[in-house]
C-alpha cells in the first residue's frame, strides 16, 4: 500500500502531461451546451413560425368573412349559418393537421355593427375550437362605445355596414419540449369591412327544415 502511494505523485504528473484524447474530452464537455442551445433555437424558430401562421389565419378568416353571402343583385346579400361553418372549417384545412387549430385553439368571429341608437355593438358572434377561451373584447350583444380592438387601435363600423372581426387564441404545442419555452398562448386579431351591401338583420338558415349548426360561443367543438 505504501509503495502504491509513493507512486501516486508520479502518476498524477503523467496524467497532467497527457495530451491524447483532449479533443474528445473537450467535445464531450461542450456537446450538452451546444445541443441544448441548438434545440432551444429550433423551438424558438418553430414558435415564431406558429405565431406568424396564426396571424395569417386570422387575416384569412376575416377577409373571407367580409365576402361571404349570396350573390343577389336585387337585394342586400344574406349570409347563412352554412356560410360561416364553411368559412371556419376552411381555416382548419388551411392550418393543416399538424397544427390542429381547433383541437388546441379557438376562433372567435364577431360582426361589429351600429345599433338603432347609433352605438357600436357585437350583433352576432360565432366560435369554434376546444380551447376554453373567451373573447378579449366582448360577447354577442355587448355595447362597445369605443369600437373593438386593443386600446389605441380600435376599429369602428359605419352606419348600415359591418366589420368582420376575428380573434384566434391558440395554445402553442412544443416541437421539442415544453421545458424550453413553455406552452405560451398565442393570440392574434384581424378585421375587414364587409365588401358588399349585406343584409344585417340576421344570420339566415339556408334550409329551415334542415338547419345548419349554429356555432355559438357557449359551445366548444372542433367541427
Amino acid at each position: 500500500m505504501i509503495a502504491k502511494l509513493a507512486h501516486a505523485p508520479r502518476m498524477l504528473r503523467r496524467l497532467l502531461r497527457e495530451r491524447r484524447a483532449v479533443a474528445v474530452t473537450e467535445t464531450a464537455l461542450m456537446l450538452p451546451f451546444f445541443l441544448g442551445a441548438g434545440l432551444y433555437g429550433i423551438e424558438l424558430a418553430n414558435y415564431s413560425l406558429t405565431t406568424m401562421k396564426v396571424g395569417q389565419l386570422a387575416t384569412h378568416i376575416a377577409d373571407n368573412a367580409s365576402r361571404i353571402g349570396d350573390t343577389s343583385t336585387l337585394e342586400n346579400r344574406k349570409i347563412y349559418e352554412s356560410d360561416i361553418n364553411d368559412l371556419l372549417l376552411g381555416a382548419s384545412i388551411q392550418a393543416g393537421n399538424g397544427m390542429d387549430l381547433y383541437g388546441n385553439g379557438r376562433v372567435i368571429l364577431s360582426s361589429l355593427e351600429v345599433n338603432a341608437n347609433g352605438k357600436q355593438y357585437i350583433h352576432w358572434q360565432r366560435c369554434m375550437g376546444m380551447l376554453e377561451a373567451n373573447s378579449s373584447f366582448g360577447d354577442e350583444g355587448e355595447i362597445l362605445p369605443n369600437g373593438i380592438g386593443y386600446a389605441g387601435r380600435t376599429v369602428l363600423a359605419m352606419d348600415d355596414d359591418a366589420v368582420a372581426f376575428v380573434e384566434i387564441q391558440y395554445e402553442y404545442q412544443p416541437l421539442v419540449s415544453k421545458s424550453l419555452i413553455g406552452e405560451p398562448q398565442i393570440e392574434s386579431i384581424a378585421s375587414y369591412n364587409v365588401r358588399a351591401s349585406r343584409d344585417l338583420s340576421q344570420v339566415y338558415q339556408l334550409d329551415a327544415a334542415n338547419p345548419a349548426t349554429v356555432h355559438d360561443c357557449a359551445t366548444y367543438s372542433d367541427s
